[in-house]
């Protein structure tokens, strides 16, 4: 079985886990930091906005089940790309829209995927996540894993404005 990882951020790392997590293909969906430049923070530091990391989710999948293409696609469907400066009630750099690319192949993946969302009309700002070749991963701590299935009705709180945004963007239009 063959595994890849793909890095996202779109906002609180809570909200992105369940989407990737209930795709076929998908391994593991780890909470954690990355592209700062302060090795191995902790929770605190990074929402102090000291450190510069995002909040993100690190995706193990099997990418004969599953592509980068297919990721990104689901990316974007949990996010305001229009909105660079935090996602929906969660604002400040550590909560800024990225998709982390390894390669030029994925690099050319996520930017052909931008530029074709930005084309299509769908929003009336411009797309602005970036895309950003990939930096240390740090896990987050124990209790923001899998926040989703440990506290169910203060997740489905956090993530209303998410899903409200979600549905009323992403429809068919």
């Amino acid at each position: 079985m063959t595994q890849a990882k793909a890095i996202f951020a779109g906002g609180c790392f809570w909200c992105m886990v369940h989407p990737f997590d209930q795709q076929p293909g998908i391994h593991s969906v780890i909470s954690g930091y990355t592209d700062g430049h302060v090795e191995n923070p902790t929770y605190e530091e990074v929402c102090s906005g000291e450190t510069g990391h995002t909040e993100a989710v690190e995706i193990t999948y099997d990418p004969a089940i599953i592509s980068y293409a297919e990721l990104v696609e689901i990316y974007w469907l949990q996010t305001d790309p229009t909105d660079a400066f935090g996602q929906f009630q969660d604002r400040g750099s550590s909560y800024r829209p990225v998709i982390f690319y390894q390669n030029e192949e994925e690099r050319l993946i996520a930017q052909t995927s931008k530029d074709k969302l930005q084309a299509s009309g769908r929003f009336d700002r411009p797309i602005v996540t970036e895309i950003k070749p990939i930096a240390p991963f740090y896990e987050a701590e124990e209790y923001h894993q899998d926040f989703y299935k440990k506290d169910p009705s203060r997740y489905k709180a956090s993530s209303q404005p998410r899903e409200t945004f979600v549905k009323d963007a992403w429809h068919e239009k």
